[in-house]
């Protein structure tokens, strides 16, 4: 428990910090130039074009489940993986089954390696991947560009142990790599963030298993505007906690960020929540559906051994996946928030538009938008797609509903009928 506070509030003052200025600027500011279909997905430097994480990624990180508690072990691991090709998972899409802190001994052996803690993971990290492997689905792992990760009980960091470290990735059979951002000495960011960068290429390029890199420094450098020649995500903020005014609180502050993201280089507001009992379905449903109208990474952050069947709908709810997945990879941008009636759209690669109708506030909230505000071309009729009711009806421009408190209605709008 010590951990989690200290983990938590040291991230939390660091995000403060990271996000203050662009808080400070006022989100309607932010996003006055992203209008729908106008969003290029241009970055300010050149991007890692090695054809890994087109859509963003899609799997599954313990931590917001376990944290560094006992059940964090090689069954929870392989029972989840098990549950991917049970539930329908896979076929949604999820693919990653990622391992979070505390996996490794607090002591390298005397070759300097990573050991894996012989209790939590007795058969070692190799065989957990293999079993992952034979599911059809990936392995990731986790490290920081420290001397230790983030828990305060020291386990090992990569930082001066980047190539060695990637490599042992990679023999394992890593696929997708987590790099935290907890005890960096003061080195720069960009310098520990391309070392480790250049270590698994490097790796990659020995064993012919490419390893998607993502980068957790939580914002604090801004790394969408540096980061998408790095790696292949970047977290913007600070950790999310299981309640609504965490939530809330990424979202605002991953919003404005639209511009650069796209296939290849994604905004990462940190992993989900859902089912893990500090929200309500209908704001798991709005946690959901803002992930992926935002076209975030979509990482399950509950144990699936025990969650609900509603868990199960509001994550396997292939449409809505379908908005976060859609290979053009535009993220949606804010058309309109006037008192806490939101409406997000997001440019898909037919033509179509998805359009989050979000109702920020306590009471039941009509909110309203046309085809036109939303980018959508001039047409006699429109077909409306609910993509949680499952049902479609026509307008002639019009898209609005009346929408529950902290609700989201999800809608793909597309002309003709």
């Amino acid at each position: 428990m010590r951990h989690l506070t200290s983990r938590t509030t040291r991230r939390r003052v660091v995000g403060a910090l990271a996000t203050a200025a662009l808080c400070a600027t006022g989100l309607t500011a932010s996003v006055a130039a992203q209008v729908p279909g106008d969003a290029t997905g241009v970055t300010t430097g050149p991007l890692l074009d090695d054809g890994q994480a087109r859509t963003p990624p899609m799997g599954f990180n313990n931590w917001n489940a376990t944290h560094c508690r006992a059940e964090f072990n090689e069954a929870m691991v392989k029972g989840v993986a098990d549950i991917f090709v049970e539930k329908g998972l896979k076929d949604a899409g999820y693919q990653y089954v990622n391992l979070d802190d505390c996996w490794a001994l607090q002591e390298r052996d005397a070759n300097g390696q990573l050991v894996p803690d012989p209790v939590r993971f007795p058969n070692g990290i190799k065989a957990v991947a293999d079993y992952i492997h034979s599911k059809g689905l990936k392995l990731g792992l986790y490290t920081s560009a420290g001397t230790k990760t983030c828990n305060t009980a020291g386990f090992p960091g990569a930082l001066g142990h980047e190539y060695s470290d990637a490599q042992q990735f990679a023999d394992w059979g890593v696929d997708y790599l987590k790099y935290d951002n907890c005890n960096n000495q003061g080195v720069d960011a960009k310098l520990r963030y391309t070392t480790m960068r250049d270590a698994l290429k490097a790796a990659s390029e020995k064993t012919g298993r490419p390893i998607v890199y993502s980068i957790c420094e939580w914002g604090e450098n801004k790394p969408w505007e540096w980061a998408s020649g790095v790696g292949h995500l970047w977290r913007t903020t600070g950790d999310i906690s299981d309640n609504w005014s965490s939530m809330l609180s990424i979202m605002k502050k991953n919003l404005p960020l639209a511009r650069y993201a796209g296939p290849g280089h994604w905004n990462d507001p940190d992993m989900l929540e859902v089912g893990n009992g500090g929200m309500t379905d209908t704001e798991y449903r709005t946690h959901f559906s803002m992930w992926s109208i935002m076209a975030a990474p979509l990482l399950i952050g509950s144990d699936l051994r025990s969650v609900s069947e509603e868990t199960f709908d509001i994550l396997g709810n292939e449409e809505v996946i379908a908005v976060d997945q859609d290979p053009l990879g535009k993220q949606g941008a804010v058309v309109s928030s006037d008192g806490g009636r939101w409406v997000v759209a997001k440019e898909m690669k037919d033509g179509s538009r998805a359009v989050a109708l979000f109702n920020e506030t306590g009471s039941p909230r009509r909110i309203a938008t046309t085809t036109r505000a939303v980018g959508l071309p001039a047409a006699d009729a429109y077909t409306i797609r609910d993509l949680w009711q499952h049902t479609s009806h026509n307008t002639a421009g019009t898209i609005a509903a009346t929408v529950p408190a902290h609700g989201t209605v999800l809608v793909r709008v597309s002309a003709g009928t």
